[in-house]
């Protein structure tokens, strides 16, 4: 009560009051649902933005997967090898003569690894092969964080090594060459190095030709196969009947060929001992050298047919007679024939009994310079080459004078490669025409006409004296007759050179041959080094008793593989 006015609680203006329990249960509700709403703006920004992480990823692995990158997964701080991818090598048919194939290489990470000692002394009893101070060595650095151990294991040795279930060793898939046939054709097919790059024969070729790849990891060509003009079946009858001879003639070693003498094609090259593309370092082994193509060989009598061929070049009859029952004195040096014939021989008679004096009588009678003239022209002395590399220059004499005029004539003082021997003989044989050798099968005839280098008459006339020489008893190569096939061909045996002259006992045994004459169409070649009398051949090492022979057993047995058949 105040100046006698009565004020009533809660009724007069501006009078305050305490809030209901509702309008608290009010705010709160409208701030929770605040919240919630806040809530879904967040979580709908999140998915926002994880969707669209979501997406650039997957358009990232779209545009890998389409670019068709390998996964590559690697050890820290590998080094990322690079090898090449390499093309199939076929024969003429084919037949599969070399490949890439996909093989793991052992490697460790140092790092990881406790006790070295054990790691190598445990891949010793599964790869007795490895230096075990050189892995030791390998892998002794701890601050390293890779090494490699072994590359190109076979899948039995990596089985073997992954069974030892080591810590600190893994495995890297890559590419590595086989070849099927091992040892055969080995110096044509030529070697690989540990990175696949080619170093010599045919895979050296396909390098230089830019026919390989360089690739990280086990990717396989894709490029088509390389077709050589090898046919496999006639290589591998030519090397064994070559082993067969170096075993029945006790010879150290032995070469062959087949060619075609119209394209130059060559359908077999031997030279025993061979060599194994995989195994590297036979490469080094002067036994197992290419001695068709990378080694100078004075050759012998086979080198008459060229003597013949100039005489007849130079229009010389086959029946004009030389007397030969005379020592042949030329430069103070004496000429004699191993069986004199005790008369005078035409030009026939001394191709078919292999006239020494007879043959150095055509050489005078022609003179040192048509001699050097025609066998450059015949490519008997210029630089040649094949796919699979260059052929050893020939050897010729310091002086060409009179005496070295008459030895060449024999095959004496002049050494050129059987190889490039070979293929001069080819242009006596096939109509007188010029042919490159060639590892690579040709598809249908050149556009290019052949370059005649002798007249077709020279060249039927030393078809008709090298069928004879085999043909008649009185030739020195009858023994390389085949029932039904008429084969011709030349003898030569030559003494091997040696320190302070020649060794009478030492001899390379040649025969160089040809079928069928009536058409010709294959050369063939045998050579065999330092042949041993046997009872077999009556103690003698001269061609016709062993040379001859082998060359009539490749023939019998090539010839069916050839499409000819005995008449």
């Amino acid at each position: 009560m105040s100046n006698g006015v009565i004020i009533t609680p809660g009724l007069a203006h501006g009078a305050l009051r305490r809030p209901e329990p509702q309008d608290d249960v009010l705010r709160q509700a409208q701030a929770f649902r605040a919240e919630r709403r806040a809530e879904r703006v967040r979580a709908l920004v999140a998915i926002a933005v994880m969707g669209l992480a979501f997406l650039t990823v997957a358009g990232q692995l779209v545009r890998l997967a389409m670019q068709g990158q390998p996964e590559q997964r690697i050890l820290i701080n590998a080094p990322l090898a690079t090898a090449f991818a390499r093309p199939d090598i076929v024969d003429r048919n084919g037949r599969l003569m070399a490949s890439d194939i996909v093989m793991h290489s052992l490697v460790a990470d140092p790092h990881v690894i406790l006790d070295q000692d054990e790691i190598a002394d445990r891949l010793m009893t599964v790869l007795p092969d490895l230096d075990r101070k050189w892995v030791r060595n390998a892998i002794a650095d701890r601050t390293k964080r890779f090494a490699w151990i072994r590359r190109g294991l076979s899948p039995a040795e990596a089985q073997k090594v992954h069974d030892l279930g080591l810590p600190g060793l893994d495995f890297r898939p890559e590419l590595r060459r086989a070849y099927p046939l091992g040892r055969s054709a080995g110096h044509v097919i030529g070697l690989v190095d540990i990175d696949n790059k080619g170093l010599q024969g045919i895979e050296r070729y396909l390098d230089e030709r830019k026919n390989v790849e360089p690739v990280h990891g086990p990717s396989l060509s894709v490029r088509p196969p390389l077709r050589l003009s090898l046919d496999v079946a006639v290589q591998f009858a030519v090397e064994d009947e070559l082993a067969e001879a170096m075993r029945r003639y006790s010879a150290a070693a032995a070469v062959g060929l087949i060619m075609d003498v119209n394209s130059g094609e060559i359908f077999a090259a031997a030279s025993l001992p061979g060599l194994d593309p995989i195994v590297i370092d036979e490469r080094f082994d002067k036994n197992r050298m290419d001695r068709l193509a990378s080694g100078t060989y004075e050759l012998g009598s086979i080198f008459k047919t060229f003597t013949a061929a100039l005489a007849f070049e130079d229009g010389m009859s086959p029946q004009k007679r030389f007397d030969v029952r005379q020592l042949l004195e030329v430069e103070g040096y004496r000429i004699r024939d191993l069986h004199p014939a005790g008369r005078p021989l035409t030009v026939n008679e001394i191709f078919l009994q292999s006239s020494n004096v007879g043959a150095g009588l055509l050489a005078l009678n022609n003179g040192q310079k048509r001699q050097k003239a025609f066998l450059k022209e015949l490519g008997l002395t210029t630089p040649m080459s094949t796919e699979a590399g260059n052929i050893a220059p020939a050897s010729l004499p310091v002086r060409w004078g009179d005496i070295e005029t008459v030895t060449i004539s024999y095959g004496h003082g002049l050494a050129v490669t059987p190889l490039q021997f070979a293929t001069a003989s080819a242009a006596l044989i096939n109509g007188g025409y010029r042919v490159k050798p060639t590892f690579l099968r040709k598809r249908g005839r050149s556009k290019k006409p052949p370059e005649r280098v002798i007249s077709s008459e020279t060249s039927r006339l030393i078809r008709q004296l090298m069928r004879e020489n085999v043909a008649s008893k009185a030739g020195t190569g009858w023994r390389a007759a085949v029932a039904g096939l008429d084969v011709g061909g030349k003898t030569g045996t030559a003494e091997i050179a040696g320190v302070g002259g020649y060794k009478s006992k030492s001899v390379i045994a040649s025969f160089i041959g040809a079928f069928p004459m009536e058409k010709p169409r294959y050369l063939t070649l045998v050579c065999l080094f330092e042949p041993q009398g046997t009872k077999e051949t009556g103690g003698h090492i001269t061609a016709g008793v062993n040379a001859a022979p082998t060359t009539a057993r490749i023939i019998s047995r090539i010839s069916p593989l050839l499409g000819l058949l005995p008449n």
